[in-house]
């Protein structure tokens, strides 16, 4: 838990983590559930911890879910989880969003060991790869690191995904489905690696990763629908 690597009595020094842990850290989902309510959330009624290294925060109607990684943040960070919920316009919400990833919250988590593409597969992630290439130079003006894509068998309800680099060290990458290749064909398969790229070209230029305005725009000026709305078949 990060309330271990703060010692009792002084602040954190990390630029994101300047407030004084002035109480014990929740240590269940109840508990965190129960600051967060002090802190004036009101729309939910369940919270579940989880390890997703990929989405810290998320909710639906009733339920939050957070990565147990915040258990030992600060009240100012706790506030931002609120604010991220309930905030009133959507600019707070983005910055308590910023807040939250700005948040060291990775050195209390286990190094994560990505899934690498099955051998069978090796040869649609290659032409993938090369493919993401092509389309860097041909319709982002090369203006895109070079990746690797891999082959997901894992996916069962994503058509893709994109993964920005962590600070543990992982690199970027982009993973299309295997269902979504072997239902949907090959040509399909390219619209969603290009959907995957607009969200690379929005986290290389420090924007929300989202399917907001400047995705959209972005989609469109490439010439892919703004939206991906398949069901991948089992």
């Amino acid at each position: 838990m990060l309330r271990s690597l703060i010692p009792r009595g002084q602040t954190y020094s990390h630029p994101s983590q300047l407030t004084l842990v002035l109480s014990a850290s929740p240590r269940t989902a109840d508990e965190l559930l129960r600051r967060l309510r002090a802190f004036g959330l009101q729309k939910l009624t369940a919270c579940v911890l989880t390890r997703n290294r990929n989405v810290m925060v998320s909710f639906d109607a009733t339920e939050l879910r957070v990565h147990e990684g915040y258990l030992g943040a600060p009240d100012d960070i706790l506030a931002a989880i609120v604010r991220f919920i309930e905030g009133p316009t959507r600019a707070e919400r983005l910055r308590a969003r910023r807040q939250l990833l700005d948040f060291p919250i990775e050195i209390a988590m286990p190094p994560r060991r990505r899934a690498g593409t099955h051998p069978d597969d090796q040869r649609y992630a290659e032409r993938l790869t090369a493919t993401h290439a092509r389309y860097t130079a041909e319709l982002f003006d090369g203006a895109l690191r070079t990746l690797d894509v891999r082959v997901s068998r894992r996916m069962r309800a994503r058509l893709g995904h994109y993964i920005a680099a962590t600070n543990a060290g992982d690199p970027p990458e982009i993973a299309i489905s295997r269902r979504h290749l072997r239902s949907h064909g090959w040509d399909e398969a390219l619209q969603t690696l290009l959907h995957e790229m607009v969200h690379q070209w929005q986290d290389e230029r420090g924007l929300v990763i989202d399917h907001g305005r400047t995705f959209r725009a972005k989609a469109r000026e490439i010439g892919i629908s703004p939206s991906a709305c398949r069901t991948v078949a089992a």
